[in-house]
């Protein structure tokens, strides 16, 4: 399962420099925790998950190997994207074909490096990418609601509820109100959203790059950028990419050193990803043996058969049962043996919802 997360930015708000550091940090960790470039500005990041290195140090696993995500880096956003101003059309496309949008703002003073609209507002520079974005889903919407109603006033089903769900999401779009605020009353309406693919319906994750000394704590600006998220449904972090490209080529002790003196338990990046992971209401499974120990993504709600096709669609075509332990059972019983002789060892069935920690056996049969 791919999950793609694309970042966004005006000019000089340190857009690149994240994603450069975020590519580079992945490519100098030990090969525990890979990373590789997909295309020229996407890279594929290991999900950071201290628990994987328990159950390998507890399986006697020869490799870990981590969960990951996709971080797209978009460019070529100007104001009259939505009319295909610039690399308008492009960047808008590019918007579409990610699962979440990690939009970085600048909340950092710096008069050697110049900022785009000549002063540092992060409220605006947000406000600058989300209007785009709007007016793309508000002209799509103005098209396809008129349309759906028009079908409904003829008995059509599907179009009287595509008419009330995008319906709800043009009049948020015309208060100025991203579409994921929309509230589905059932499963058939979140289908219907989900279809539509607009993208202010994409879940966003706030970036605040500050400087060095705010990188623990934040300051005024990313407090605001904070007020903004909550109020909109969206998420944030504090990050200091100036910090991240320090980072870049350390030895894991020099690393840790250097974050302690900052008054940091990890790294920014470790937040991004995993708050990537977080907002794409993505979860992990394990499976440990003496070859390998392995984390495994599946969407929150999953049930047994479908996490088992995350491994291959075979397990999920053929799945009988699963075997499964909780995490903490498993590093407090000293692995698979302690737990089934404690009893925590579970048969479970189709209908068992896949929990996060859990560590899972599949049988099937095909």
């Amino acid at each position: 399962m791919g999950f793609r997360c694309g970042i966004v930015g005006l000019p000089n708000v340190g857009k690149s420099t994240l994603f450069n550091a975020l590519t580079e940090t992945q490519a100098a960790q030990a090969a525990n925790y890979p990373f590789c470039t997909i295309e020229p500005n996407v890279g594929q990041v290991s999900v950071p998950d201290p628990r994987l290195d328990k159950i390998a140090a507890i399986g006697g696993s020869a490799k870990i190997i981590p969960t990951q995500l996709a971080f797209v880096d978009i460019a070529g956003l100007v104001k009259g994207a939505s009319k295909g101003e610039g690399l308008g059309n492009q960047f808008l496309g590019n918007i579409r074909e990610v699962d979440a949008i990690v939009h970085v703002l600048r909340c950092f003073e710096d008069d050697d490096i110049q900022h785009v609209s000549n002063k540092v507002d992060p409220i605006a520079d947000a406000e600058v990418v989300e209007t785009e974005l709007m007016l793309s889903d508000l002209e799509s919407l103005e098209k396809r609601v008129p349309a759906a109603a028009k079908k409904a006033t003829a008995g059509d089903k599907e179009a009287k509820l595509t008419a009330s769900v995008l319906g709800q999401a043009l009049e948020l779009l015309r208060e100025g109100k991203p579409a994921r605020l929309t509230e589905p009353k059932d499963d058939e309406e979140a289908r219907i959203f989900r279809q539509a693919q607009l993208l202010t319906a994409k879940p966003v994750l706030y970036v605040c790059n500050v400087a060095e000394e705010d990188a623990a704590n934040g300051n005024d600006l990313s407090a605001k950028v904070f007020e903004k998220a909550a109020a909109e449904g969206a998420q944030a972090v504090v990050v200091s990419a100036a910090i991240e490209a320090e980072l870049v080529g350390m030895e894991p002790e020099e690393r840790s050193e250097y974050l302690a003196e900052l008054g940091l338990e990890e790294t920014g990046l470790a937040r991004v990803i995993r708050a990537g992971y977080d907002l794409l209401g993505l979860q992990t499974f394990f499976t440990v043996g003496p070859k390998e120990a392995r984390a495994w993504t599946f969407p929150k709600g999953a049930k047994a058969p479908q996490a088992a096709g995350e491994i291959h669609s075979d397990f999920e075509r053929g799945f009988i049962r699963a075997e499964t332990m909780a995490f903490d059972d498993y590093v407090a019983l000293g692995g698979e043996h302690g737990a089934r002789e404690a009893g925590k060892l579970r048969q479970e069935g189709k209908e068992y919802l896949v929990q996060d920690g859990d560590i899972m056996l599949f049988k099937f049969n095909v």
